[in-house]
């Protein structure tokens, strides 16, 4: 592996930072937090926390699975989001576009630089990982859903991340319980569930990129997220993509193909990913950063990662509450849901 990497993604354990959360968030190569439920108690407990995670590391990159439906991480306080299967059935690209800016503009405005989404899976209902989590079932129904979408939350000043690529949804199994393992050759997976992403690359739409936790036997030995034939010349060169790659979880079951955490953080990032993700494990993620003792940064995830910054086009709650787009976005949402 080259001696430059890109940085590390971890979470802290509730909604106050312990001694050992600020210790770990020194870290030289710590460079994301991704935030859940337990870390939520309501809005001015998580602008404090947001607040206190910045007086400890004024540059980490704040971040957060606020997709809508069963995958919605702050709830009370900030608008209940439909699935995004449930909103495609509903929403006019105008509504979409409505939605996506919503979602982003709420979190923007307490200091969260980023939700890891869209899913850009096609899928419905047949995968247990992504189900309702996908706007629509075929993928070229899906990219006309998705790109007002993340238009929407550009307009908030959100990067957005598709999520996972090249497409997790004709896979019956959760790569948080297992490795899945697609038999399809190249040529099907790009010409089918791939399609969003090509498409949402070639729009200039997408920042970030997650890589799923998937072997597809007929393409390469290693699943897509140790990949760098996915990674590199599938979604670099073939696809001319520039953004973040986003690991997904290192510690999640379809991950364990690589070895121990050591081994997974080195084979995400010879891969080609720009930060790792490590959560829900406060070990693992002890084992990463130590396995990663000693490396420099690599200026080209650095340049990538500046992306995901937000940018509040709104900077604070009381001013979207006075927003009109921002009421009648949740009063259309509250009337049918």
């Amino acid at each position: 592996m080259s001696d430059q990497i890109g940085p590390v993604m971890i979470d802290v354990e509730g909604t106050e930072l312990t001694t050992e959360d600020r210790e770990l968030l020194r870290h030289p190569q710590v460079g994301g937090l991704i935030f859940f439920a337990r870390n939520y108690h309501d809005r001015p407990q998580l602008e404090a926390l947001v607040a206190d995670i910045r007086s400890v590391r004024p540059g980490i990159l704040l971040a957060v699975d606020q997709e809508g439906g069963r995958v919605q991480r702050f709830r009370d306080s900030f608008t209940r989001l439909p699935s995004m299967q449930a909103l495609s059935a509903r929403a006019d690209r105008q509504q979409l576009k409505d939605v996506g800016w919503l979602l982003a503009a709420e979190l923007l405005a307490v200091g969260v630089d980023f939700s890891f989404a869209p899913v850009l899976d096609a899928d419905d209902n047949f995968c247990r990982i992504v189900g309702d989590r996908s706007f629509a079932c075929d993928p070229l129904a899906l990219a006309a859903k998705a790109r007002p979408f993340m238009a929407g939350m550009h307009e908030a000043g959100m990067a957005t991340t598709g999520k996972h690529f090249p497409g997790h949804g004709q896979v019956l199994e959760d790569s948080h319980e297992e490795l899945p393992v697609d038999h399809r050759t190249l040529e099907e997976v790009l010409a089918a569930d791939g399609q969003p992403f090509a498409e949402s690359i070639a729009a200039g739409e997408l920042e970030a990129v997650m890589p799923a936790h998937i072997r597809f036997a007929k393409v390469d030995e290693n699943p897509v997220g140790f990949s760098r034939f996915w990674l590199q010349e599938i979604l670099r060169k073939r696809l001319g993509f520039d953004g973040v790659i986003f690991s997904d979880d290192l510690t999640m079951e379809g991950a364990g193909a690589a070895g121990g955490y050591a081994e997974r953080i080195r084979a995400a990032m010879q891969a080609g990913c720009d930060m790792g993700v490590v959560c829900n494990n406060r070990q693992g993620a002890l084992e990463v950063l130590s396995a990663l003792e000693g490396y420099e940064p690599n200026p080209e995830s650095s340049r990538r990662l500046e992306r995901m910054r937000g940018k509040p086009v709104i900077e604070n709650w009381a001013s979207l509450e006075q927003s009109p787009r921002w009421q009648a976005t949740r009063a259309w949402l509250a009337s049918w849901m």
